[in-house]
């Protein structure tokens, strides 16, 4: 029997992260003496649309286990985005294995120009202007470790601004 605490616990992780969005869903298919055993891989992305986003992936015999699995790690692997006006301070590249990827800040207007995996990620992070481009290997796993490499690798201007010891105005000009 499950403890009220516990459901409660899970009802605000609901409301706290309320953009789930599946990215890939695979199905693979084990040859057995009775036919074929199917089992499923899922890759979701979870974001609060205000900075905070986090990717899962999970296996299991079956395709709704495999997508509650992964929307499960993805609510322990959050990060922050740090923003600014609807878009990233600044342009960056990730590299994870052959997948690169480049995020490029874009003014107001422009909107999210990114393929997939990329877009899904910066939706659910709350980005509403981002140009980006995919080069090299287009593995959907690997294009979202590539972005997360971008996003932790990202400089915030707060955070800067403190470690120089100068006003965040200073830093701005």
């Amino acid at each position: 029997m499950e403890h009220s605490r516990d459901r409660d616990r899970d009802k605000g992780q609901e409301k706290e992260f309320p953009v789930v969005k599946l990215v890939k869903l695979n199905r693979t298919a084990k040859v057995v003496k009775g036919g074929r055993r199917f089992s499923f891989s899922a890759l979701t992305v979870v974001g609060d649309k205000n900075g905070r986003v986090g990717y899962g992936f999970g296996k299991a015999n079956d395709v709704s286990e495999a997508i509650r699995k992964s929307e499960e790690k993805a609510r322990r692997n959050i990060v922050v985005l740090p923003t600014k006006n609807g878009t990233i301070p600044h342009e960056i590249q990730g590299l994870f294995k052959a997948s690169r990827v480049l995020l490029k800040p874009a003014c107001s207007g422009t909107g999210i120009i990114a393929g997939g995996p990329v877009r899904a990620i910066m939706e659910a992070a709350g980005v509403t202007d981002v140009l980006s481009k995919s080069i090299g290997a287009s593995s959907q796993y690997n294009v979202v470790k590539a972005t997360f490499e971008c996003i932790a690798n990202m400089m915030d201007a707060k955070a800067l601004a403190k470690s120089r010891g100068k006003p965040l105005k200073e830093l701005w000009g």
